[in-house]
């Protein structure tokens, strides 16, 4: 439910492009696309442990296997066998060493998927085990790591401690999750003439692709053109994951000169690739008398997993949002990403803000048991100012945390809510009900200030008709309606001229992911760039037609041209035409580089964010204290989207992240075995949130603000920032258990299951 005032701005279109291709099965994926002759198909054979030597490897028999076309090894590729994007530390074949089950080792190409999944049992591997570790903090101990730890400070919090009145220490553990995409990796690659290359894949880094590609290939990038139509989700998991994949069938059809094809079965996908980010810390938080945080420390132990992939980027956000939305005097907050043996974590939406803020969260609930306060009571406190800065140095401007917290207050009425639980628990000895608040503030912006910058090509063609492309990899997030609202409310044209074209590395080249909720503004920025070249071409030309002085007004609305506020008689199309026949050129690339920004890493400062994100929820749950069950009742939120260029949209990226980060915090358990065998590896051992689980109201306030110049068309970013309401379905879970059981300990250990509300029901210590 949505309320608040019209959208003035974009009135054109609030239906996603995609919606009806999606709901009838016409949308085009990876494995929609027609294969060509020849077409083979490849699988991996990954170690059946986590770690050790290489000693042996006989495959001699499969490789005489009925359709087996052939086996590859790490000897066959041509150029480097590395795949590390942010450090070089993961081959694409394991050669000596293995440091997870799963990791590749050989690919099989065959004339089927059923022969080259045949094949696999006829592969024998000699193997000598080595130590595994599954666990951060064991191999922090041991020096374990897969980048350096760093730490982020302001203030000085060995004093400032000194002078707190209210002092408390803790540890809080969170889980990884699951991307569990509708679409699996996969890809599909065929060479073209003159040995290029040409990949179909389900990859939100296109770019990527490519440059890795090109580089185990022994290949310049301009060989590898890489193709992406859209993606079945991604939620992170493809922004670099996605990669071996497509250089595996890159690989393949260079060296078979044929077509070869992988998509990954679903426990496939589960079983080898990465997932968000398991974290282990440490907290101390300390507070005057009237609940002013007055220093808060935290030690982040990041599982990373085998290889380093995203972590050290993830780990810096987890850094950035250690404080989520308060303000502290003096924080102290360092990260180690230490490295285990399982399949490395990677991206995941929220990229570990949610885990920084969960221990602070987790921190303020520690603070306020031991005061028997409610929560509430310090959050509300130590919400951001204007003025206030962050550990990293960024100041604090148009701050929306204290209006979006007094917003969903009023609205939705705290008090009184407040009062329905209590009175709902003294009168339920068998069911109780528990509410929590759950602030968010999320910066906005690539933390590596070069990925910053997108580029956009647009042709207006002959007949008045548009192609646009961009960077922006379309996942079921919208962005493919919002790069055509762009380019028709610039160009006062209809939608129905404009083809949002693939996203390609040809056409547009040195793209970012499509990641850090950052896609629509960079891509839109960039296009909007494109479109006033050409309009400002198009308004010249309109003046020298309509034989007016340099210094008139020309605009184009609903496809007619306007002269000083006057219809003339030139419509689009004519124009167009116009143009055309004077070798006007209708086509134009655009450039856009966020500016401001920028980090020092050597000191640990600056300005990273281009502007924050802000909102607050109420979540109210209630639990079946027999059998332990839970429900999430209601959700109510003030978001702060400034002002939003597509309201459905919107709403629909807020909700689904709202239960996508209730899953994270209640159902989804994610469990390796001390083999770093995965446990939860099919739909019937990793839960996610289903139709009867997730909340049975949610309700979204958009709160009244004109948003930031630099968010397209002020309509701010809206992918990650909803996931982190989420995480007050934890708190609001353990209030409900503690209504039921006050002496219940319980660590703050996420997910909140039913196993562990139960036990907690009825565990006997003392507080």
């Amino acid at each position: 439910m949505t309320e608040n005032r019209p959208n003035t701005v974009f009135s054109m279109t609030s239906k996603n492009i995609d919606a009806a291709n999606h709901v009838t099965g016409r949308s085009l994926f990876v494995d929609d696309i027609p294969v060509r002759k020849g077409t083979l198909y490849a699988k991996v054979f990954g170690s059946p442990i986590a770690h050790g030597i290489i000693k042996n490897i006989d495959f001699s028999n499969a490789e005489k296997a009925d359709g087996v076309v052939k086996i590859i090894t790490a000897t066959d590729i041509p150029g480097e066998n590395q795949i590390g994007g942010i450090i070089p530390d993961e081959p694409l074949l394991a050669e000596k060493e293995v440091h997870f089950q799963g990791q590749p080792i050989l690919i099989i190409v065959a004339k089927s998927e059923h022969a080259a999944e045949d094949a696999l049992p006829l592969i024998s591997v000699e193997i000598n085990p080595l130590p595994i570790i599954t666990d951060p903090q064991e191999a922090f101990k041991k020096g374990h790591f897969l980048h350096a730890s760093r730490t982020f400070k302001i203030g000085n919090v060995d004093e400032a401690f000194k002078k707190c009145k209210y002092v408390f220490e803790g540890k809080a553990d969170v889980n990884g999750q699951e991307h569990l995409y509708l679409e699996t990796q996969g890809a599909y690659s065929y060479p073209l003439e003159n040995e290029n290359i040409k990949i179909n894949s389900s990859t939100q880094g296109p770019t990527a692709l490519q440059r890795t590609a090109a580089k185990v290939l022994g290949f310049p990038m301009h060989k590898i053109e890489v193709d992406v139509t859209r993606l079945g989700g991604g939620f992170g998991g493809k922004e670099d994951q996605a990669t071996s994949w497509g250089v595996m069938v890159a690989l393949a059809s260079h060296l078979l000169k044929r077509p070869v094809k992988y998509v990954l079965h679903r426990m496939e996908d589960m079983r080898i690739t990465g997932k968000r980010h398991p974290y282990s810390a440490d907290f101390k938080i300390g507070l005057d008398k009237n609940y002013k945080i007055l220093a808060y420390e935290a030690t982040f132990y990041q599982n990373g997993g085998a290889a380093a992939d995203l972590s050290p980027a993830v780990m810096e956000r987890t850094l950035f949002h250690a404080t989520n939305s308060y303000f502290a005097p003096n924080v102290k907050v360092t990260a180690h990403g230490c490295k285990t043996n399982l399949p490395p974590n990677t991206a995941f939406r929220g990229f570990g803000g949610p885990q920084g803020m969960f221990v602070i969260e987790s921190a303020i609930d520690q603070a306020a048991k031991e005061l028997d306060i409610d929560a509430h009571q310090i959050q509300q406190a130590n919400l951001l100012q204007d003025g206030d800065e962050f550990p990293y140095g960024q100041i604090v401007q148009d701050s929306e945390a204290v209006n979006c917290w007094n917003e969903v207050s009023r609205k939705y009425n705290l008090e009184k809510i407040k009062s329905d639980i209590s009175d709902f628990n003294e009168n339920n000895p068998s069911l109780k009900k528990g509410m929590a608040m759950m602030p968010v503030c999320f910066g906005i912006s690539f933390t590596n200030t070069m990925m910053n910058n997108a580029r956009a090509l647009v042709h207006v063609y002959s007949d008045g008709s548009v192609g646009v492309s961009t960077g922006a990899v379309e996942m079921g997030q919208g962005v493919n309606t919002k790069m055509l609202q762009v380019a028709a409310k610039i160009f006062g044209i209809d939608q129905n001229r404009i083809k949002i074209e693939t996203t390609n590395t040809t056409r547009v080249a040195n793209t970012s992911p499509s990641a850090a909720s950052s896609t629509a503004d960079l891509n839109g920025k960039a296009l909007a760039d494109a479109c006033c070249q050409i309009l400002n071409r198009l308004k010249k030309t309109a003046k020298q037609n309509l034989r007016l002085s340099d210094s008139a007004s020309i605009e184009i609305i609903n496809e007619r041209i306007v002269a000083d506020g006057n219809q003339t008689g030139l419509n689009w199309e004519q124009l167009i035409q116009v143009a055309f026949t004077t070798r006007v050129n209708l086509s134009a690339k655009g450039h856009y580089a966020t500016p401001i920004i920028h980090f020092d890493k050597t000191k640990e400062k600056g300005h990273p964010f281009s502007y924050y994100t802000y909102g607050t929820a109420i979540i109210i749950s209630i639990i079946d204290c027999i059998r332990g069950i839970y429900e999430i009742e209601s959700v109510h939120v003030v978001h702060d989207f400034g002002t939003s260029m597509n309201r459905d949209i919107d709403l629909g990226q807020t909700e689904g992240g709202i239960v996508q980060g209730i899953g994270w915090m209640t159902m989804e358990e994610l469990l390796y075995n001390d083999e770093g065998r995965l446990l939860s590896n099919a739909l019937s051992t990793y839960k996610v949130p289903d139709i009867y689980s997730v909340p049975k109201e949610i309700n979204v306030h958009f709160l009244n603000t004109d948003g930031p110049e630099d968010a397209i068309f002020k309509s701010k970013a809206v992918g990650e920032p909803p996931l982190m309401y989420g995480i007050g379905a934890y708190f609001s879970l353990r209030n409900a258990i503690l209504a039921y059981n006050p002496n219940a300990v319980i660590p703050y250990d996420a997910p909140m299951t039913p196993e562990k509300v139960l036990m907690a029901l009825y565990d006997k210590s003392e507080s």
